[in-house]
């Protein structure tokens, strides 16, 4: 008897390229169905707080906020010297935002309340006084440039092209990560397993993982072109860029600089009141 079991992923071309090999059957698991649930990530945050999944991508900080899940040593994405950017209209002047965030005049554009992002946001600002808006990532840097918000949080390819749209840095979020983390890698987005599909198939989905990222580089160019579907009209070499940034080696196995990393931002977040737990991270 065939069993099936649900894995959430993004509609992004890392998680395409990640998962590429399972959707095309490259990689299986024995007596195992997989159906693919693809969402953006605020949704699939918000199912696995439901506990609605039996395997997704969350983000690191969505994950503070779940039951009985465990996270998966395979298919994290950590930024290694990068990280979500916080940006502002190229016109603005910086003294001017500053003033506005001390005044409690600033509205910032965020990609979901449940996100790393924003998690970093308000470690990054704590003590200052702002709005948040939350959109889509990929409406962020056009509401940003429409005067629509003082500034917004950025993530994914935008990350790498803000510029090219006419977008300045504000802050760095990995610079400030480094800072008080010393220099740590970032945990943005991990996945993570319901214990109700059994501890003992728990390690076997997570090498599965594995085994998918490892073919997907094996495979580079094919996993590419199906990642593509994903490109939202970024170009090939871009595409390419990003996958290779947020699918490495932490990707493939967290192992325990993971560990400390996922560690130290949840102790950063519990000290500053933003989870109500601190969470110790089981990883398998």
């Amino acid at each position: 008897m065939v069993r099936r079991i649900s894995v959430g992923h993004t509609p992004d071309a890392d998680d395409a390229f990640m998962f590429y090999a399972i959707a095309n059957n490259k990689v299986t698991l024995d007596g195992v169905h997989i159906e693919h649930v693809v969402e953006d990530i605020e949704r699939l945050n918000r199912m696995a707080i439901n506990g609605e999944l039996d395997v997704t991508a969350v983000s690191a900080h969505a994950y503070a906020y779940t039951k009985d899940y465990l996270i998966l040593k395979s298919g994290a994405s950590f930024g290694l010297s990068y990280g979500p950017i916080l940006v502002s209209r190229g016109d603005n002047n910086h003294k001017d935002i500053l003033a506005r965030l001390e005044e409690g005049r600033c509205t910032i554009a965020v990609p979901g309340r449940l996100t790393t992002a924003y998690l970093l946001l308000m470690l990054a600002l704590k003590g200052y006084r702002f709005n948040t808006v939350e959109a889509k990532f990929n409406t962020i840097g056009d509401l940003v440039l429409d005067g629509r918000v003082d500034l917004g949080v950025v993530i994914h390819e935008l990350q790498v092209t803000f510029a090219e749209k006419g977008l300045v840095k504000f802050m760095d979020m990995y610079e400030y990560w480094s800072r008080v983390s010393n220099g740590l890698p970032l945990p943005l987005g991990i996945d993570i397993a319901s214990i109700r599909i059994g501890k003992d198939d728990i390690p076997k989905v997570s090498s599965m993982l594995k085994r998918s990222i490892l073919y997907a580089y094996e495979h580079f160019d094919d996993a590419l072109d199906y990642a593509m579907q994903y490109s939202r009209g970024v170009d090939r070499d871009t595409i390419a860029r990003f996958v290779r940034m947020y699918v490495n080696d932490l990707t493939i196995d967290m192992g325990m600089i993971g560990y400390k990393a996922l560690r130290m931002l949840y102790s950063l977040a519990y000290k500053n009141g933003i989870i109500e737990r601190d969470i110790e991270p089981v990883v398998i």
